[in-house]
């Protein structure tokens, strides 16, 4: 097993047999066996889940869990290897995402060159084939979103927004399974599209908060248990 599957399985694995009470979880030596690998890769994967703050390897008493101070990195983690996340952790990374985007609209009029326009076009051209399909938009509404991240030309931007996403992949599909919620999304970010190609970063800004406010609610909503 590669070092890149090694890693969401074994955060899965630990994650549903830890002991709930301590948090503790198997030994080097029976992730090993359960695995059928070696220690060394166990260990250094474990390695990789400590930097994350997953786990915590204690002298002379074993590997825990320690969740609750999971990196943003890790959260995605867990979205990937299907783990269950923290209702208001959900709603706190919408809401942080919110933030940036609003940000990335700003600076993504500024900044977008041609390859930008170029890219978010297609996009927007792929979601009315969905639409008119009667398909999700999930994927598309995603990759307009990172699109204008990108724009900002700002990498270490685009990798921290990635995070949200990665988070959100498995709640996405949920979200656009209403097809009018899909109608109103893409008639929004063409909108913001039309707004970014003239340049103007306020309005840009102003039809982003607007656009990502439904999304904010939406999850507030779910999280208290009344579905908007």
């Amino acid at each position: 097993m590669s070092e890149k599957n090694l890693l969401p399985d074994l955060a899965a694995y630990l994650y549903a047999t830890s002991t709930a009470d301590s948090g503790r979880t198997p030994s080097e030596r029976e992730l090993a066996e359960h695995f059928s690998v070696s220690r060394g890769q166990i260990r250094e994967t474990l390695a990789i889940l400590e930097a994350m703050r997953i786990v915590e390897r204690r002298a002379k008493s074993g590997i825990y869990l320690t969740t609750r101070t999971a990196s943003v990195e890790a959260l995605a983690l867990f979205a990937k290897a299907g783990l269950p996340l923290d209702p208001i952790q959900i709603y706190e990374a919408v809401e942080l995402r919110k933030i940036h985007e609003i940000k990335a609209a700003e600076l993504a009029s500024i900044r977008a060159t041609d390859e930008n326009f170029a890219r978010l076009a297609e996009i927007l051209s792929r979601s009315e084939h969905r639409l008119a399909a009667g398909e999700p938009l999930a994927e598309e509404d995603r990759d307009f979103h990172l699109e204008i991240v990108r724009a900002t030309q700002n990498t270490v931007f685009f990798r921290v927004c990635s995070v949200y996403y990665a988070m959100g992949e498995r709640r996405l599909p949920i979200y656009f399974a209403d097809p009018e919620r899909g109608k109103r999304s893409h008639a929004e970010h063409l909108q913001i599209f039309d707004a970014l190609q003239r340049r103007d970063a306020n309005l840009a800004q102003a039809l982003m908060s607007s656009h990502l406010q439904g999304v904010e609610g939406y999850w507030k909503g779910l999280i208290s248990g009344q579905k908007t």
